[in-house]
């Protein structure tokens, strides 16, 4: 098997490691919140949003890293490299937007600093 081919097989497996991080993160938020719901402890909602949002971020992930694998699998042209930075772009966007929700502040805000916080001291 030649080394592209290989390249190629590895992106999908790693394709199909960020879609199931996903999937299980959905499934394990909505049982995890379920049985938090009928057992009365607190917080369900926000722990909800917690867990679904790091799952989708662990998929996001994944998948930018298994379209960066693909991309190098075959030979890169303009228009196949010009795709994938679209990609990373808008997944990149996504992520930090699923951070800025999850943890109340961006990236690279040292932790405790909220971004309500950090919108004030300017």
């Amino acid at each position: 098997m030649e080394s592209s081919a290989t390249i190629q097989i590895v992106g999908e497996i790693v394709d199909i490691l960020g879609v199931a991080a996903i999937v299980i993160g959905v499934v394990y938020a909505i049982l995890d919140a379920g049985i938090r719901g009928l057992r009365r402890l607190s917080p369900v909602y926000t722990r909800f949003r917690r867990v679904l949002g790091r799952a989708i971020l662990l998929g996001l992930e994944l998948l930018v890293a298994a379209d960066i694998i693909k991309t190098v699998a075959v030979e890169p042209t303009l228009e196949s490299v010009s795709v994938l930075a679209l990609i990373v772009l808008i997944r990149t966007f996504l992520s930090w937007s699923l951070e800025l929700e999850i943890s109340g502040r961006w990236p690279w805000q040292k932790k405790g600093v909220s971004s309500t916080e950090s919108a004030v001291e300017s």
